[in-house]
Formats: C-alpha cells, structure tokens, sequence
C-alpha cells in the first residue's frame, strides 16, 4: 500500500487515482501510525513553501518523515513536494525545508515566461531504478521556483528551462519529481510505476 501524505496542500485526489489506475491500493492520510505501515509514501504539494511546512510542522508530519526516510522508507515528493525535501526555500522570505536532501528551492530569474509552465523534455544524469527500462521523454511542468541541490549525485534528471532545471532527485530511497507524473502521460505513469514497484507494493 502507498500512503499520500495529506497535510491540506496537495493534489491528492489525482494522485491518488493515478496509483489505483497502476493496480497499486492507496490511502491518503495524516495518521502516522498508516504512514508507519506503508510500504511507500507520497509528498503531493501545491502552493507556498513556507505555508506547507507550517501545515506539516503542526500535525508533526516533519519529524514523523525524517525518522521513516532515515529508516528507509520510500518517500517521492511531487511539485512542491519535491521543494519541501529540501534545506531551505526563498519563497515569500526564507524558509526552512524537511532537509532530507541538502539545497536550495529559488525563484526563476531572467528575461522569461515565470511560471515554467508545459511539457519539457527530461535528460536523465545517471541510473536510477526510476528510469528502468524507460526512455527520455517529455513531462508536464507548472512552477516559478527550481531546486539547487548542493550534491551533483542527487540530480538525476534535470530539463531545459533557459538553463538546466532540476527535474528529478535522489538519494538512497528518497526521491523528488518536480513536474507532475500523474498529468504527464506515459512517461509520467511509468515513472511512478517504478517508484511503486521500488517500494515493493507490485
């Protein structure tokens, strides 16, 4: 079963569809004795930094994540989801993040359309059990900040947004898409499928 993670500021409903449609049972919860048991979580999110860590702060979800990813539990962070695994954010003033993976979530900067908004090609960086058997393809992005990881080794896949832009991350058995794999198609469903099998529950 996969957990997704709800603290009032996320897509869950789609998100929770999209792992049925994989033939993988789900349940969306802020329990943490559920969140204990499953075999993998997931981090949606939508809308600000700051007001997603106050909301996981107050059920005393950031605690409860950091212990079951130092035990190794799978987590996947989506969207904002992604950001929150993060050190600290500059979003609406400085925020600090989960620090599961150490780096900055900063605000696009340039002479460009802000939000990145549409479908973007991914370049993997290296191997990861999330691209078994998948090819490079295109996903659908919506947002105005973008990760800096401070370990090259995290960054596994990055677009191309008037730079190279973090797309997916991952250490260990924590992992972050910044786009949304459950609005971006086949590739979007097969990455998540490998993040569910990774977890066990296929």
């Amino acid at each position: 079963m996969i957990a997704i993670i709800d603290y009032g500021m996320g897509n869950l409903h789609s998100v929770s569809k999209a792992v049925e449609r994989l033939g993988c049972a789900s349940v969306v919860t802020a329990d943490p004795k559920v969140l204990a048991e499953a075999d993998g979580l997931i981090l949606p999110g939508v809308g600000a930094f700051g007001d997603a860590m106050e909301q996981l702060r107050s059920l005393e979800l950031d605690r409860l994540l950091q212990g079951l990813t130092s035990d190794g539990k799978p987590l996947l962070g989506i969207c904002l989801g992604m950001q929150l695994l993060f050190t600290t954010s500059e979003e609406h003033g400085d925020h600090e993040g989960l620090n599961l993976l150490q780096g900055k979530v900063v605000r696009f900067q340039g002479d460009y359309k802000v939000p990145h908004m549409g479908w973007n090609q991914l370049e993997y960086r290296q191997q990861s059990p999330l691209f078994e058997g998948l090819e490079e393809g295109h996903v659908y992005f919506v947002h105005s900040y973008h990760v800096k990881p401070e370990d090259d080794k995290d960054l596994l896949a990055v677009t191309d947004y008037n730079q190279p832009v973090t797309a997916i991350v991952g250490r260990g058995s924590i992992y972050g898409m910044q786009f949304h794999p459950e609005k971006s198609g086949d590739l979007g469903m097969q990455l998540l499928n490998n993040f569910v099998r990774l977890c066990g529950s296929k």
